[in-house]
């Protein structure tokens, strides 16, 4: 009778707790409020950048490079928000864009904006078209509250209460965040996104390139190589990024509507 209580309770804690996305017009899950994620991210991201070789702008095109596009993504992602009359969804986003020296192909992006670019991309992204791809792909996540999705759905799982920023007071909700965002990537398991994540990202990923200036169809060459240098143990950005002939159907899909977004940009 308990565990029947307990399933019944847990039932009606997903049913309240469910909001639809403002954007992308799905339910999703939310034990935790953006503002606690956000509140967390800074941390986080202080301390991986502290303990992390940063490359600045001085000496560096990379640098700079991941910086001007990631600007124009955000303000993209800005403009798009306010067209749809949206605006307060990105309440609380500060954006920071780094290049950190390290070899891995990956990169990410928390709430409130905090993204990271590691070098190793760069052997797979080889312009700056397919960054912004990136970019938009790894942006997507976080305004579409994907990552607090995945933590929702975890915290679920594992009965954890729902609480504001206090909630980091409890070791389980902080190991379900490292295990959600890349910096954890050397230390456990990431959080896998979910199919219906990754097509949201996959389409306004595109989108938001596109808005940006930078043209949509290089998502073409660029997960096809990702595909290609998967192997057995895939770089950490594949791990919750599938890369298969599926997905890059789908980019196909979706390109004829984001080209309707696309103006290059006036070097």
């Amino acid at each position: 009778m308990k565990r029947l209580l307990s399933l019944f309770a847990a039932a009606a804690l997903f049913i309240t707790a469910c909001t639809t996305n403002a954007v992308t017009g799905r339910k999703q899950l939310s034990l935790i409020s953006e503002d606690a994620l956000q509140q967390e991210a800074v941390t986080q991201y202080r301390s991986f950048l502290s303990q992390n070789k940063v490359v600045t702008n001085s000496g560096s095109r990379d640098a700079e490079m991941v910086r001007r596009v990631g600007s124009r993504i955000a303000s993209a992602i800005t403009q798009y928000y306010r067209s749809k009359g949206l605006a307060n969804e990105l309440a609380g986003y500060k954006w920071e864009f780094n290049l950190v020296d390290n070899k891995d192909v990956n990169a990410w992006c928390m709430p409130g904006g905090k993204v990271v670019v590691y070098t190793g991309l760069f052997t797979a992204a080889v312009n700056e078209a397919q960054l912004a791809v990136v970019l938009g792909h790894e942006i997507t996540h976080a305004v579409a509250h994907h990552s607090q999705e995945r933590m929702s759905r975890a915290m679920l799982a594992q009965g954890i209460g729902v609480g504001g920023s206090a909630v980091f007071g409890n070791s389980q909700a902080g190991n379900i965040f490292n295990n959600v965002y890349a910096p954890a990537a050397t230390v456990g398991v990431l959080l896998p996104n979910s199919r219906n994540q990754e097509l949201e990202a996959d389409r306004f990923g595109l989108i938001f390139a596109a808005m940006a200036g930078y043209n949509p169809r290089e998502a073409i060459p660029f997960w096809t190589k990702m595909a290609s240098i998967g192997g057995a143990k895939p770089p950490t950005f594949l791990s919750t990024h599938p890369a298969d002939g599926q997905r890059i159907e789908r980019l196909k899909k979706y390109m004829p509507e984001a080209l309707k977004y696309y103006k290059p940009v006036r070097k």
